[in-house]
């Protein structure tokens, strides 16, 4: 029996045609061929099933082949495996080793780059949505087995230690973007008429979910290979969506531009997640702009989000309840514990636990790594990462904390804090920043004095061009502990 997810982006792609579905760099793509080719990719998976839905690897770009892939894989129920192809070639190329699996799709230039020549198994190389793809097949191979259920094996972001493979299953997706009954739901009749912005990469949660949302609503959208500045902002100007998803440092980046009111007059609400935002940032933007910045709290092992704000709390409890991500989702429950497992009340701090409403009625608590509390009224606040903290001759550092006070001054368009090994502290925190002006670090010292404590201050500051970061626009930690292992500022 076909899943719902399979089943809801088959009906979509035949609802009408001919019509629009899918702008990249300026063209639209119809419908039809998007199923075109997804059913022309379902066909030569499908030959694999022999044993169970197979694993199916892609290089993951933002591109319309890259999207009618996604679907064509899904539409078989079959597992998505999400390659990163931007992540380095030597990696790259050892991950999909390691992988052994059936079949890879990609554009061919990744292939190339990271399979290695005489490899065994099935090349699909796609180019556009107009082109037949070219299937190279140079032996069979048995593949890693089949997970059935599984719909993505999605890679978490890798901030602070290598990228882990994370399960996502068709009833967690199909439960994120048709409801919690899918397989009850009404299916859309006819494509919707507004159009949305997908600027998260596909190799990222946000991407995903983002292109199986408007497959699941049937809506057209505008698909960006990546953010960027100029194309967002015309996107937003020709085709006035009411909601736009930004990632704090995208949001920082529109929030400090030369844009105008009158560019984003369509946006009713932006959302923002996958990274802290501060307060004071979510509040200078919607000052800008008119439009109120709702944050939410996600995981790639949620399959979604679980906690956000929406606009009717935004309007009654912004003022009071400013720097939180939120209330539980529908669905969703949220607690936080002591280390040894005990609920603790209102507004204690303690380690976060969940039960996303994608697992289902009968999902178990995850216990997070994040540091929370939440209020009386459920509101939720992050705290940090418990594996983050920075102990500094026995004072407790967050880096999340120093952060944000970096990010406060007005030369500074992102910080990036972690924390360097000493002999005497044990810990002490460094941070790197990237300035939009021109700014000496010993001024940022003095600004830090009246926002953070002494111990809080880093001892070193190293300013970059540009912060390493995740596809999914977080800093990447580990690039910028690896930056602190050479030269670096010492400022006191």
């Amino acid at each position: 029996m076909m899943h719902a997810l399979s089943r809801r982006i088959t009906d979509v792609l035949a609802l009408q045609p001919d019509t629009r579905a899918l702008e990249y760099e300026g063209r639209w793509h119809t419908w039809a061929q998007l199923r075109t080719l997804a059913a022309t990719i379902g066909d030569a998976v499908g030959q694999h099933h022999a044993g169970g839905p197979p694993q199916i690897g892609i290089l993951l770009r933002n591109r319309p082949a890259h999207v009618a892939a996604l679907l064509g894989v899904l539409a078989t129920g079959a597992t998505v495996v999400v390659i990163n192809p931007s992540r380095g070639d030597a990696r790259t190329r050892a991950d999909i080793t390691a992988l052994g699996l059936p079949v890879l799709i990609g554009a061919p230039e990744d292939l190339d780059a990271h399979v290695d020549p005489g490899t065994d198994g099935t090349r699909v190389e796609i180019h556009t949505v107009d082109t037949t793809p070219r299937v190279v097949r140079t032996g069979d191979i048995p593949g890693p087995g089949s997970r059935p259920g599984v719909a993505v094996r999605m890679l978490t972001s890798g901030t602070t230690g290598p990228p882990k493979r994370v399960d996502l299953t068709y009833d967690m997706l199909a439960r994120s973007v048709i409801g919690p009954s899918p397989d009850d739901a009404a299916a859309p009749t006819a494509p919707r008429s507004g159009v949305a912005i997908v600027n998260s990469p596909l190799v990222h949660i946000g991407g995903v979910y983002r292109i199986l949302l408007c497959i699941a609503e049937a809506r057209p959208f505008v698909l960006l290979e990546r953010f960027e500045l100029t194309r967002w902002a015309e996107a937003v100007r020709t085709h006035r969506p009411r909601a736009a998803s930004l990632v704090p440092a995208a949001l920082r980046m529109v929030l400090h531009s030369d844009l105008r009111r009158e560019d984003l007059a369509g946006l009713r609400v932006v959302t923002s997640g996958t990274a802290p935002l501060s307060a004071d940032d979510a509040e200078a933007f919607t000052a800008k702009f008119g439009i109120p910045v709702l944050t939410s709290y996600a995981a790639t092992e949620f399959g979604g989000g679980v906690a956000g704000w929406t606009l009717a709390d935004h309007r009654r409890y912004w003022e009071a309840k400013r720097g939180s991500v939120g209330r539980a989702n529908p669905g969703a429950q949220l607690r936080v514990v002591a280390d040894g497992g005990d609920t603790l009340g209102p507004d204690e701090p303690g380690l976060l636990e969940v039960k996303p409403a994608q697992l289902g009625p009968d999902a178990q608590w995850i216990r997070t790594t994040d540091l929370a509390r939440i209020d009386a009224d459920g509101f939720l606040w992050i705290l940090g990462r418990a594996d983050q903290a920075i102990i500094r001759g026995g004072f407790k550092v967050m880096p999340d904390d120093v952060r944000a006070a970096l990010e406060s001054h007005p030369a500074v368009r992102g910080a990036a804090v972690v924390g360097r090994p000493d002999d005497r502290l044990g810990e002490i925190p460094a941070a790197m920043v990237e300035l939009r002006a021109h700014v000496d670090t010993g001024e940022l010292i003095d600004f830090l004095r009246d926002r953070l404590s002494g111990y809080e201050i880093p001892t070193e500051i190293a300013v970059v061009e540009a912060i390493p970061r995740t596809p999914s626009g977080k800093a990447d930690l580990q690039a910028v502990r690896r930056h602190f292992s050479g030269r670096a500022e010492r400022v006191g």
